[in-house]
């Protein structure tokens, strides 16, 4: 019996320290060496303070910042330990209410915007925390964020197209915003008065 069994233990010891072990510390090894600021959370720091994460979306509510994508993680949304999207199929009625709110309260808030709603603005991401928004979404609030910082429109959208990443290797995804950077950038440029 035990000539069985042993053989069993001793490959499963070693794949514990092989697999469990030796190879995600080898991994952590090489991505701290080859990309330090990935491997720890692409953190954004300000003066010696960490701010936030390039890859977790947060919440900026006043006028003078651009905002990001709804988000239905956690109760009150951008909850990074309660991280996922809503589940509402496209007939639910709670997520037809939400995005009707949703648009209401872009509308009241962006007055002088006037054009089709860019759906990024008003749905929530798979993830609820989604960093990004569209080059279309950032334009669409920037008379808003240039009347609030006392600054022209045109100023917004030079700063907008500035930030604006493209697709990964130039062809995965669609050109995008990293709402964080462009508030960063908007009070390094235009401090509000």
């Amino acid at each position: 019996m035990w000539q069985q069994i042993l053989p069993g233990l001793r490959i499963k010891l070693f794949m514990t320290l092989l697999l469990g072990v030796i190879y995600p510390l080898a991994i952590t090894g090489i991505s701290q060496v080859l990309f330090p600021h990935q491997a720890n959370g692409s953190l954004i720091e300000q003066n010696g303070k960490v701010i936030g994460s390039e890859l977790i979306g947060q919440n900026f509510a006043k006028a003078e910042y651009f905002q990001p994508r709804p988000s239905a993680a956690g109760n009150d949304g951008y909850d990074p330990t309660s991280s996922s999207g809503s589940n509402y199929g496209p007939t639910n009625q709670k997520l037809v209410d939400r995005v009707k709110a949703s648009i209401d309260k872009f509308r009241k808030d962006n007055p002088d915007d006037s054009g089709p709603l860019p759906a990024d603005l008003v749905t929530a991401s798979a993830s609820g925390l989604d960093p990004h928004i569209s080059p279309a979404s950032a334009a669409a609030q920037a008379a808003r964020v240039a009347k609030a910082r006392g600054v022209s429109p045109d100023q917004m959208n030079t700063l907008v197209a500035k930030l604006t990443e493209g697709p990964d290797l130039g062809l995965l995804g669609e050109p995008r915003v990293n709402v964080l950077k462009l508030n960063l950038e908007l009070d390094r440029q235009f401090p509000k008065k």
